[in-house]
């Protein structure tokens, strides 16, 4: 895969707890350099990155309800809705995952449906984390289906702060429930260009990764 195509793969993200405003400006130095899909950051950080990404034609997205999912309904619409009001046009919402292993999936797709009614308007994309480290296979096709149902644009596979990070086999399970038409993003712990050309073949077409320097670097050296 060329290197340039797979830039636009990726989404850049920085979400550590110690994330510093020159960390911040190096991200975005990253993001504008290999002109990747989006810049993912902390809700914190949504004004800021938008103004130092200005011009570069790079959105900026952040998290709802990041790392747990465990946030109230209405104060993950209203955190959508004031990221999206800072310049956000991509949000990364986790699912309530203790719900998810009740099986209380009304309440799954009702939680989801209330990010995706505030983004609508804005024509921004949500992207849905199931953290699948924890789920069986049963639990990763019933909240695909039901991710897919409450209008959401992707499905993704992980935080990055469970057990474990994005796994083939759970990237090719999600696509073949959710089809062709609907996005799947791998992310969590991907550092390196074969994890990320496995999850692509897998059934990937966006990538979370705080490492995109180094996978792309990676890339280039491979001619």
């Amino acid at each position: 895969m060329d290197c340039r195509q797979l830039a636009k793969l990726i989404d850049h993200s920085l979400l550590q707890a110690n994330t510093s405003d020159s960390d911040l400006q190096l991200a975005c130095d990253i993001a504008r350099r290999y002109s990747v899909a989006c810049l993912i950051v902390k809700p914190y950080h949504v004004a800021k990155a938008l103004e130092l990404m200005r011009g570069s034609g790079v959105p900026v997205g952040t998290t709802v309800g990041f790392p747990h999912g465990c946030n109230a309904s209405l104060v993950k619409a209203f955190e959508a809705e004031t990221a999206l009001k800072d310049g956000a046009v991509e949000v990364d919402m986790v699912a309530n995952i203790g719900a998810v292993k009740s099986g209380d999936w009304r309440f799954v797709e009702q939680d989801i449906a209330g990010v995706v009614a505030v983004a609508r308007p804005q024509r921004a994309i949500v992207k849905v984390i199931i953290e699948a480290c924890y789920l069986t296979n049963e639990e990763k096709v019933r909240v695909c289906e039901v991710v897919q149902a409450a209008g959401a644009d992707f499905v993704k596979s992980t935080t990055g702060y469970g057990p474990s990070g994005a796994q083939p086999d759970d990237i090719r399970l999600m696509r073949q429930v959710v089809g062709p038409a609907m996005g799947v993003k791998a992310s969590g712990g991907i550092r390196t260009l074969k994890q990320t050309l496995e999850l692509i073949e897998a059934g990937a077409n966006r990538i979370g990764t705080s490492s995109t320097q180094a996978i792309l670097e990676e890339c280039a050296q491979r001619g």
